[in-house]
C-alpha cells in the first residue's frame, strides 16, 4: 500500500511539474521574464566558488530585481537533496548544477524540465560535451581543460614536449623540473593518464576493467617507472603552481581556469604560460538544469538563459579563466587559442578509471 501510495505521489507531482513546464513553453518570453520577476527570486546549488558566485550574479539581480540564493553546500549534499525531493510536488532546488559527466547517471527525462522548449535560443549554448548529450535538460555554464603550465623563462615555446617520448626527453634534459600530483586534483592523473592512453591501444572511454585491459597499460606504467629519477611528486594541483611559480620547477599540469584565478588573485606568477599538448589532456565542463518541481520555474529559466549567455560566459572566462560555453562568446581572455582545444580528450569512464588509479598508484608511486 505504501509503495502505491508513494507511486501516486510522484506521479502527480511529476504530472504537476510537467503542466508548469508546459505553461511555460506556451508562454512568450516577456511573459516568462514578467512572470519571473513576480517570483522575485531563484536559488542555485552549486558546489564550488559559492563567495565567488554570489558576486558574480549581481549583474543578474540588478538587471531582473530577482534575488540569487547560493545555499552552502557540497555537491553530495546537494545531489542528496535533488534525489529526496524528487518525489514532492514543489522542492526547494531551482537550478542545480553537476559536473557534465555526472549528467550520465542522473534520469534527466525524470527530473529536469526540457529547456530548449522554453528557452528562445540554445543553438549557440552548449548541450554536448565529450559526446556526453544533455538533449536539451541541462546547459554547460563552465568549460575546464586540463594541460601543461611552464615558466616562459626556462622553457621556450618552440620546443614545448608534445608527446609521452618528448616529455621523457624533457625529463632527461631538466632533470626534476617536471612534477605532477597523483591525487589531490586532477591536472596530474589527466597528465599521467593520457600518458597510459597514448602508450596502448586501450579504448579509455569504455568504462569496462579486466585484468587483460589493466595489462595492457604496460607499457605506459614502465614509461613512468623508466624515468622515475627525472620528475617529481607533488602533494596537490596548487602545490604544483606554487612551486613553479616559485622556480623550483618549471613545467607542472594544471587546470587553466585554477591557474587563471591563482594569477589574478597575485598568488602565482602573472608570466606563466599553458597549453595543451597534442597528445591530448582531460576537458570538459559544468552543467546547469532546473528541476521539473523547482518552486520558482520562471526565474529559473530566466536565470539560467543569463548564466548560459556570451555576455556571462565572456565574463566568467575575463573573471575566472573558466573556457567560455556559448558559441557567440569573446574569448580572447582565455590562456590557450580557441585551435588548440582539439586537444581536448574526455575522463577516461568507471569503474576503469578507478581501477586504473589504483594500479598507478601501486606500480608507480608505491614503487619510488
Amino acid at each position: 500500500m505504501l509503495k502505491k501510495l508513494l507511486a501516486t505521489a510522484m506521479a502527480a507531482a511529476i504530472s504537476t511539474s510537467a503542466a508548469m513546464a508546459a505553461d511555460l513553453s506556451g508562454m512568450s518570453w516577456d511573459d516568462i521574464v514578467a512572470q519571473a520577476k513576480s517570483e522575485g527570486q531563484v536559488s542555485w546549488f552549486v558546489w564550488y566558488f559559492q563567495d565567488d558566485f554570489r558576486a558574480a550574479v549581481k549583474p543578474f539581480e540588478e538587471k531582473y530585481g530577482i534575488k540569487v540564493t547560493i545555499p552552502e553546500g557540497t555537491y553530495g549534499s546537494n545531489l542528496d537533496k535533488l534525489l529526496a525531493e524528487r518525489g514532492r510536488t514543489t522542492g526547494d532546488i531551482d537550478v542545480m548544477s553537476h559536473g557534465w559527466n555526472a549528467l550520465l547517471d542522473m534520469d534527466m527525462k525524470g527530473i529536469y524540465t526540457k529547456l530548449d522548449d522554453i528557452i528562445p535560443d540554445t543553438s549557440a549554448k552548449t548541450t554536448k560535451i565529450n559526446g556526453i548529450d544533455s538533449e536539451g535538460y541541462a546547459l554547460a555554464y563552465w568549460g575546464n581543460q586540463s594541460g601543461i603550465a611552464y615558466d616562459p623563462a626556462k622553457v621556450d615555446k618552440s620546443s614545448l614536449p608534445q608527446t609521452p617520448a618528448e616529455f621523457a626527453a624533457f625529463w632527461a634534459a631538466n632533470p626534476n623540473q617536471f612534477g605532477f600530483n597523483y591525487q589531490n586534483g586532477g591536472s596530474g592523473p589527466s597528465f599521467y593518464q593520457n600518458v597510459l592512453r597514448n602508450l596502448s591501444d586501450v579504448d579509455f572511454s569504455d568504462g569496462t576493467s579486466s585484468p587483460e585491459k589493466l595489462a595492457a597499460l604496460d607499457a605506459g606504467l614502465a614509461f613512468f617507472n623508466d624515468n622515475a629519477s627525472n620528475y617529481i611528486i607533488t602533494a596537490s594541483n596548487t602545490d604544483s603552481l606554487t612551486r613553479l611559480s616559485d622556480g623550483e620547477l618549471s613545467m607542472v599540469p594544471a587546470w587553466e581556469d585554477h591557474l587563471a584565478g591563482l594569477q589574478k588573485k597575485g598568488e602565482v606568477r602573472k608570466e606563466l604560460k599553458y597549453y595543451i599538448p597534442t597528445m591530448g589532456m582531460n576537458g570538459g565542463g559544468n552543467s546547469a538544469a532546473i528541476p521539473i518541481n523547482a518552486p520558482h520555474p520562471a526565474a529559473a529559466i530566466v536565470f539560467l538563459d543569463w548564466l548560459t549567455s556570451a555576455e556571462t560566459q565572456t565574463g566568467f572566462n575575463v573573471t575566472f579563466g573558466a573556457a567560455p560555453m556559448n558559441a557567440n562568446s569573446d574569448d580572447s581572455h582565455a590562456l590557450v587559442p580557441a585551435e588548440m582545444r582539439v586537444n581536448r580528450v574526455g575522463e577516461a569512464a568507471k569503474p576503469f578509471r578507478t581501477e586504473m588509479e589504483q594500479l598507478f598508484i601501486e606500480k608507480v608511486i608505491q614503487a619510488r
